[in-house]
C-alpha cells in the first residue's frame, strides 16, 4: 500500500538552480509516470528540479502508484519535485504561465506529459542552449509508429545553423513558417539516420516551433513575455507553444537540437478543445 505522497512546496521549491523541467498535466497517469521515468533515468545533470500541475478532471495523475513512484525515485536521486494542482481550467498558456513562475532556474524546460526522454537527451539539450546562447533549443518528438514511413520530400525543410542562432521574424506564409514540416511523423528520426553523426555529436538546424520538448533560458523568454498572453486569449485554445516561440525567436533565436532524444507516446490527445491559435494573438500584436 502507498503511503501519503509528499506535494513539496512552492517555497521550497523555488530555489536558484541550473533548470527546471515544467510539466502541465490531465487526466494520463500512465504517461506522466513514463514521461517521470524517463526524467529520472537522467544523467550529466544534477542540478535540476521538477514541477508538474494537474488538471485532471477527477484525482491528480501523480498520486496513481506508477507516477508516485517516479516522483519518489526523482526525490531519491536528488531532484526536487513540486505537484500541485491548477483549477479551474483556464486553457494551456495559463497553465504554463503558472508553472513558469514557481521556477527560478536559469534554465526551463517545458516538457509534455506525454514524451519519455532518452538517457542523456536532457545533458545534450543544456550543453546545445549553453554553445549556442539563444532563446531555447529543443528536441522534437519522434513517433516511432511512424518508423517505416519515410518522406524524404518534407527532409528538404532541415537547415542547420552555421554559427549561433540570430534573432529571426517567423511568419505564416514564409519559407521559414515551413520548417514545421521537418518534425511530423519520424521525419527528423530519418534525416539523422542519413547524417551518421559519431557518438556525442550534435547539431543544430534551422525551426519554425518545436512541440513537447522545449528548454529556454528563463530569462530570455520572460523578457519574451513568457506565456503571459493568455490573458488575452480565449481559453480553449492550442498552439500556445508556438506562440512563445515565436516571439522569442523574434527577440534571442533560437534552434533545434539533432539528435532528438524525445519520443512521443502516441496517446489521444486530452486537449479536445481547440477553438482559437494562440500564435495568431502573438503574430497580430507584432505586426
Amino acid at each position: 500500500m502507498n503511503r501519503p505522497l509528499d506535494l513539496g512546496t512552492p517555497e521550497r521549491f523555488r530555489r536558484h538552480r541550473q533548470l527546471d523541467v515544467l510539466i502541465p498535466t490531465r487526466n494520463r497517469p500512465a504517461e506522466l509516470a513514463v514521461t517521470l521515468s524517463g526524467l529520472a533515468a537522467q544523467e550529466g545533470v544534477p542540478d535540476f528540479g521538477v514541477a508538474v500541475s494537474d488538471q485532471s478532471d477527477d484525482g491528480p495523475a501523480y498520486v496513481h502508484p506508477a507516477a508516485a513512484t517516479m516522483v519518489r525515485a526523482l526525490r531519491h536521486r536528488g531532484h526536487p519535485v513540486l505537484l500541485t494542482r491548477r483549477l479551474p481550467r483556464r486553457g494551456l498558456a495559463e497553465h504554463r504561465a503558472y508553472l513558469l513562475g514557481h521556477s527560478a532556474a536559469r534554465y526551463v524546460l517545458c516538457l509534455d506529459d506525454d514524451v519519455w526522454l532518452e538517457p542523456g537527451a536532457l545533458s545534450r539539450l543544456v550543453t546545445a542552449i549553453r554553445e549556442l546562447g539563444c532563446g531555447f533549443v529543443g528536441n522534437a518528438v519522434h513517433g516511432l509508429s511512424y518508423a517505416d514511413d519515410v518522406r524524404p520530400e518534407s527532409h528538404a525543410h532541415y537547415e542547420e545553423w552555421q554559427g549561433r542562432p540570430v534573432p529571426e521574424r517567423v511568419r505564416p506564409g514564409t519559407p521559414e513558417w515551413e520548417r514545421a514540416a521537418i518534425h511530423p511523423a519520424a521525419n527528423l528520426l530519418h534525416v539523422t539516420e542519413k547524417l551518421r553523426l559519431p557518438a556525442g555529436a550534435w547539431r543544430a538546424y534551422k525551426v519554425s516551433w518545436i512541440g513537447g520538448c522545449v528548454l529556454y533560458d528563463r530569462a530570455k523568454l520572460l523578457d519574451s513575455g513568457g506565456f503571459e498572453f493568455w490573458r488575452r486569449v480565449h481559453e480553449k485554445h492550442q498552439g500556445e507553444d508556438v506562440a512563445a516561440q515565436i516571439a522569442v525567436l523574434e527577440r534571442h533565436g533560437g534552434a533545434g537540437v539533432l539528435p532528438s532524444g524525445a519520443y512521443h507516446l502516441e496517446s489521444p490527445t486530452t486537449v479536445t478543445e481547440r477553438d482559437v491559435e494562440a500564435w495568431e494573438v502573438v503574430v497580430a500584436d507584432r505586426v
